[in-house]
C-alpha cells in the first residue's frame, strides 16, 4: 500500500470500497483533495480527523480501516472472475464522473465486455418491482426492441420491471447490464440468481461494494444515481409516487440525461409516479423506435403514428372540403354547399358531381346528399363513435 504508482491507486480505491458507503459525498472529498493513497493513509492512522463528520462517524470509519485488507478483496475477486475498474482505467465510464463527489471509488465487474464501451450506446430501463402484467409486458418489449436496435438495457436486477427488462434484451440475444446494491458476487433478489448468473455470463454485472457485502436500503437508493450516470437516459416504465425508480429518473435529470416515462391507466397507483414525472418535463415514450429517437444519433428516427388510409383522404383538397360541407343527414343546395366549402358555385358543383362518380354523393331534385358510404367514411374520419 505505500508503493506509488498504478498498483498503489487500485490497491487504495479496493481499500476505500471496503470502508466508505458508495455515494458518500463527503468522503469523494477527501479523494479528491488529498488523493485516494492519502485518504486511506489518515483513515487506517486515525488522525488527524478529516472535515465533514462527527466524531462518532470517524471512529466508525476508522474501525472498519482496522479491518480492511485491500490485497486480500482483489485476491478473492481475481479467483471469482471478477475485476475492480477505477477512474483512469480504459475501461473506465468517463459518464460517472458526472456524478461529481458521489463518484464511485470505482466498480467491481463481472463479465468479459468493456464496461466503458457499453456504457457509450445504453439505456436504463426501471420500475416498479411489483409491476402490473402491462408492466412487465412493456419492459420486457422494450429490453428487446433496444437489444434488437443495438443498444445495451440497463437495470438493477430487481423483481418486477428489471427483471422483464434483462429477460426481453437476453431473450433477443442482446446486451444487459445489471447494477446491483450488493457484492457482484452476491446476487440479490435471491430468486433471481439464475437471472442475474446468466447476465453475467453474456453481458455485464457491476456494483460498487466489494465481494461478500449485501444490500441495504440505503445502498438500492444511492445505487439508481450509477444506474442514471451510466447511460443517456432513464425509462420509468411503471413507479408509484414514491418508487425508487423515480430516483433513478430525477438522479438522470440533475445529471442532464434524458428521461422518459411510459404511460399506463390514470386509476392506476402504479402509474401515479410515472405520471407525475410526464408532467415534470420527462418525454413520453411507447416504444424502443421513440426511446431510441430520443436518445440515439440524428437520423435515428422513429416511424410517424398515423391511422389507417381512408378513401376519403386519396380526394383533392377541394373535394374534401365539399364533402365536409355536406350535411351529416338530409339534403343540402349547391349554394350552401358553395357557402360551407368557401367555393364558387360553379366550382362546388363541378366537385359534387366528381363526388357522384365516386360514389360519395347523390342528387335529390336540386339538393345533394351524402351516399351510407359517405357517411361512414366522413364519420370515422372525424373520430366518431
Amino acid at each position: 500500500m505505500t508503493a506509488d504508482g498504478p498498483d498503489s491507486e487500485l490497491l487504495a480505491r479496493v481499500f476505500l470500497s471496503r470502508v466508505l458507503e458508495p455515494g458518500d459525498e463527503v468522503a469523494g472529498r477527501w479523494v479528491r483533495e488529498l488523493g485516494a493513497a492519502e485518504t486511506v493513509r489518515v483513515l487506517r492512522k486515525g488522525a488527524p480527523q478529516l472535515a465533514g463528520v462527527t466524531d462518532k462517524r470517524w471512529a466508525g470509519l476508522h474501525a472498519r480501516a482496522r479491518e480492511a485488507d485491500a490485497e486480500r478483496d482483489l485476491g478473492l475477486a481475481r479467483e471469482a472472475g471478477v475485476r475492480f475498474v477505477i477512474p483512469g482505467d480504459t475501461e473506465w465510464s468517463a459518464q460517472l464522473d458526472d456524478l461529481g463527489d458521489a463518484r464511485p471509488v470505482g466498480l467491481w465487474v463481472r463479465g468479459r465486455p468493456s464496461l466503458r464501451m457499453w456504457a457509450l450506446r445504453s439505456v436504463a430501463v426501471v420500475g416498479a418491482r411489483a409491476c402490473t402484467e402491462y408492466g412487465a409486458h412493456m419492459a420486457a418489449t422494450l429490453g428487446a426492441g433496444l437489444a434488437e436496435r443495438g443498444w445495451v438495457v440497463v437495470s438493477g436486477g430487481a423483481y418486477g420491471v428489471d427483471g422483464a427488462a434483462h429477460r426481453g434484451a437476453l431473450g433477443a440475444g442482446g446486451a444487459t447490464v445489471a447494477v446491483l446494491a450488493s457484492g457482484v458476487d452476491r446476487p440479490y433478489p435471491r430468486g433471481h440468481t439464475e437471472l442475474i448468473n446468466r447476465i453475467a455470463e453474456q453481458g455485464l454485472v457491476v456494483g460498487e461494494l466489494p465481494l461478500g457485502e449485501h444490500p441495504t436500503a440505503s445502498r438500492f437508493i444511492v445505487r439508481n444515481r450509477v444506474i442514471a450516470a451510466l447511460t443517456r437516459g432513464t425509462v420509468v416504465v411503471e413507479a408509484a409516487h414514491r418508487s425508487g425508480s423515480l430516483v433513478t429518473a430525477r438522479a438522470a435529470q440533475r445529471l442532464g440525461r434524458h428521461t422518459m416515462g411510459v404511460p399506463g391507466p390514470a386509476t392506476s397507483s402504479l402509474s401515479a409516479g410515472v405520471h407525475e414525472l410526464l408532467r415534470d418535463d420527462a418525454v413520453l415514450v411507447t416504444d424502443a423506435a421513440e426511446v431510441v429517437e430520443l436518445v440515439g444519433d440524428m437520423g435515428e428516427l422513429a416511424p410517424q403514428r398515423r391511422g389507417p388510409v381512408l378513401p376519403r383522404d386519396l380526394l383533392e383538397p377541394g373535394a374534401r372540403r365539399v364533402l365536409a360541407a355536406l350535411p351529416g343527414r338530409g339534403t343540402a343546395s349547391a349554394d350552401a354547399v358553395a357557402r360551407g366549402a368557401q367555393t364558387t358555385r360553379d366550382d362546388a358543383i363541378a366537385r359534387l358531381y366528381e363526388l357522384r362518380s365516386l360514389g360519395y354523393v347523390e342528387r335529390h331534385g336540386d339538393g345533394w346528399k351524402l351516399t351510407r358510404q359517405a357517411m361512414i367514411s366522413v364519420r370515422d374520419g372525424r373520430g366518431g363513435c
